[in-house]
């Protein structure tokens, strides 16, 4: 167990960034709430439908919410999307056509998505003639040199970003560095459409990606915009020109966005989306005083003490597979699900290390929820994300055997 007076310690410390962290949560609460009055959301738009799902005003009317929080021309929302691998794959599938050419400028995106990209005979964009190339980071900054050098040779017709850190040992791109990228390749002759993986990085400052230049946008529904208590599924916002490209994906060219049912019905994905921006707050809470307190006992962490995050996530280098394993184990034994269970290493789908996962959650595989992951590899780091509420992200870390 960690001694509580390290806790207080670092929650003293953290003060004046927690005040920051609460400011920003009323901002976009109120942001939040004048969009579900703007739409006239009604009781009526909770339910589902079946079928083909025409007039589905739940639906039409969730997009359209979605498109107004995040400040754009349009949305999609939908439980058909199975996860945030599955948006960012429409995403690029709906914009992208044989021969053009996509260029992320902060280095390999996240490990599910190389089979997307790169896999050979299994329908991959590379498959289908589209060209893919990265630009590592440099010093953990977006390489401005590198892009220059790139874009004086060949022009790429779509430039990809990944805010959060994925199994990389940086802190998630900021606003104003989302912003000052765009800037930057624009300044280069580049027109074309700017795409970001946004997954963990919803609500974290009263600006999205989508208000800064970035034309595409995806994420899943079991991380931030979902609250905590969105059962499933994916989000994608932005220009209207490519989210009507990438409906023509998701379903098919002649029907888009006319179809598709769900007849669960819709409560849990606006309850979702109107709990995202507090419960956001409390997960970027409860990481950093993860971050403070390991750091406090030695531990090198992301983010630092001084550092403001961008994303919901904790990053802790434990130098040791045996360390990493227990802290992982420690916080399933820490959740309100399934805490009996005994985590071990697993080859799972879409990585290519095997994974320890720590995911006690209402929803499975929820990473709002307090969760944790890793690949188990050197130098052995622990990516922590979520808490539904500060309490329990408090409660788990006292409780955690380090």
């Amino acid at each position: 167990m960690i001694d509580e007076k390290i806790i207080s310690l670092c929650e003293k410390k953290l003060k004046k960034q927690f005040n920051l962290i609460e400011e920003i949560a009323l901002y976009n609460q109120e942001k939040v709430l004048k969009c579900f009055q703007k739409n006239r959301i009604a009781l009526r738009h909770f339910a589902g439908s079946s079928g083909y799902g025409y007039g589905d005003e739940g639906r039409d009317t969730l997009n359209q919410l979605f498109a107004d929080v995040f400040r754009c021309e349009s949305g999609i929302c939908s439980p058909n999307i199975v996860s945030g691998t599955h948006a960012l794959s429409l995403a690029l599938y709906g914009v992208l056509k044989r021969g053009d050419l996509c260029l992320s400028i902060t280095g390999e995106p996240y490990d599910t998505l190389s089979e997307v990209i790169h896999g050979k005979d299994n329908g991959s964009l590379e498959d289908y003639g589209v060209c893919f190339k990265s630009i590592e980071l440099k010093n953990d900054k977006i390489d401005k040199t590198q892009i220059r050098k790139f874009i004086k040779k060949q022009m790429p017709t779509a430039i990809y970003m990944q805010r959060s850190r994925g199994y990389a040992w940086r802190s998630a791109l900021s606003i104003n560095e989302i912003e000052n990228a765009i800037n930057f390749v624009k300044s280069l002759g580049f027109n074309g459409v700017v795409i970001l993986d946004n997954c963990y990085g919803e609500f974290l400052d009263k600006r999205e990606p989508t208000e800064v230049g970035v034309n595409v946008m995806a994420g899943s529904l079991i991380k931030n915009p979902g609250g905590g208590v969105a059962p499933t599924g994916g989000y994608i916002v932005g220009d209207k020109k490519y989210v009507d490209k990438i409906l023509c994906r998701m379903t098919a060219p002649s029907i888009a966005g006319e179809v598709g049912s769900y007849l669960p019905g819709y409560q849990y994905y606006y309850q979702g989306i109107f709990l995202a921006p507090h419960s956001v707050s409390q997960a970027v809470k409860g990481a950093m005083l993860f971050s403070a307190v390991l750091s406090e006992l030695g531990y090198e962490t992301l983010p630092k003490l001084n550092q403001t995050p961008n994303d919901i996530i904790t990053s802790i280098k434990f130098n040791d597979k045996d360390k990493l394993i227990k802290f992982i184990q420690g916080i399933q034994k820490n959740s309100p699900i399934d805490s009996y269970v005994d985590l071990m290493p697993w080859d799972m789908p879409g990585y290519a290390d095997p994974v320890i996962m720590a995911a006690g959650c209402f929803v499975q595989g929820s990473s709002l929820e307090l969760s944790a992951d890793a690949p188990v590899k050197p130098p052995y780091i622990a990516y922590m994300q979520g808490g539904l509420t500060y309490e329990h992200c408090k409660i788990a870390l006292k409780n955690v055997e380090i």
